[in-house]
């Protein structure tokens, strides 16, 4: 009965609920429903935490890689999987596994047993200058960028794209142009100085643009003498490749072929010249292989210049060396003509 009685009076209008709750009427005849009514009306619903609705297994990752942060976090794989979002993936050719040694098919040795030195040529004070020929014979330039390793063009692709990205496609353009323009005037630079030393270091001296890389291999070229070719042709005439050398002269006594490069980062081993060694090794080939030439050469030399007048960092390749260099380089001749 009383609860009848109360369901009606919840029936009716909601104004006559007040009376219902106020404290003679509930202790008169609902004392212990009125108790309970009241806790329920004025008791606060918890409050619930939204972060505790998040799909913790989702974000797992996000929130280690937030929480676990510090400073310099960067590490190969990461810069890999950066290059990997902007540029894509490189070139899926399996690299070489390193420490495998592989042995050229046609290996011929670096020194010419059958080549006859003239003695009467050798004191000649004026170097060799053969110009290089219009043919189909591949250069030692072409074999080289068509065998890059995946890699090495892996990283050149990539400083490409973020030099475009800085300066632009016109920009960038403009910037290769002017690096081919300073490096032909500072080679002839220095060929103006092999032959009339005084005058081309005053001349040249005055060019803003090469002035720096001209006081950087100032020390070197105390350490040269007796040159005997100055952007000369070579020609391997078993093998046909050929190419340009820049200079062949004495280094400290030991005759060898001279690399010139130039550089706007330091380069202070030989591992950071990339294929240059290669380069130079093939140039050696080819001289002693070539008629056109009374010596024989079995040492090298790089000199990286710098553009801010740096002392140049001058790299000795000497016989055992240039050997090495020069089984790698038959390998990758033996590649280009296979894909050719």
């Amino acid at each position: 009965l009383v609860r009848m009685k109360f369901l009606q009076l919840l029936s009716r209008k909601p104004g006559k609920l007040e009376t219902l709750f106020q404290i003679p009427f509930c202790q008169k005849q609902f004392p212990y429903l009125c108790l309970a009514t009241s806790a329920c009306l004025y008791s606060k619903k918890k409050k619930v935490n939204s972060y505790e609705q998040v799909d913790q297994e989702k974000y797992k990752n996000l929130v280690y890689s937030v929480t676990s942060y510090k400073t310099s976090a960067q590490t190969p794989e990461t810069i890999f999987e950066e290059d990997n979002l902007l540029y894509g993936p490189p070139d899926k050719h399996r690299p070489p596994v390193e420490g495998e040694t592989r042995t050229p098919k046609n290996w011929l040795p670096l020194i010419n047993p059958n080549k006859r030195i003239s003695l009467l040529n050798s004191d000649s004070n004026l170097p060799m200058k053969i110009s290089l020929p219009k043919t189909k014979t591949p250069s030692v330039t072409r074999i080289l960028q068509q065998t890059m390793s995946p890699q090495q063009a892996f990283y050149l692709e990539r400083w490409k794209e973020k030099m475009i990205l800085e300066l632009g496609k016109d920009g960038f353009a403009e910037y290769t142009k002017n690096l081919f323009l300073q490096g032909e005037l500072f080679h002839a630079a220095l060929e103006s100085i092999f032959m009339s030393e005084e005058m081309a270091t005053k001349e040249h001296g005055e060019d803003v643009a090469i002035s720096g890389y001209l006081s950087s291999v100032q020390h070197v070229l105390k350490d040269i003498s007796e040159v005997k070719a100055l952007e000369s042709a070579v020609h391997h005439e078993t093998l046909q490749y050929l190419g340009l050398v820049d200079c062949v002269a004495k280094y400290r006594g030991q005759l060898c072929v001279i690399d010139w490069k130039t550089s706007e980062k330091p380069k202070p081993s030989l591992k950071n010249t990339f294929d240059n060694p290669l380069q130079v090794a093939a140039y050696i080939g080819a001289i002693n292989h070539d008629a056109n030439y009374d010596f024989q050469v079995s040492c090298g030399l790089i000199v990286v210049a710098y553009k801010n007048g740096f002392p140049a960092h001058p790299h000795f390749m000497d016989p055992n060396l240039c050997s090495q260099y020069w089984n790698k380089w038959l390998l990758r001749l033996e590649e280009f003509m296979d894909r050719n």
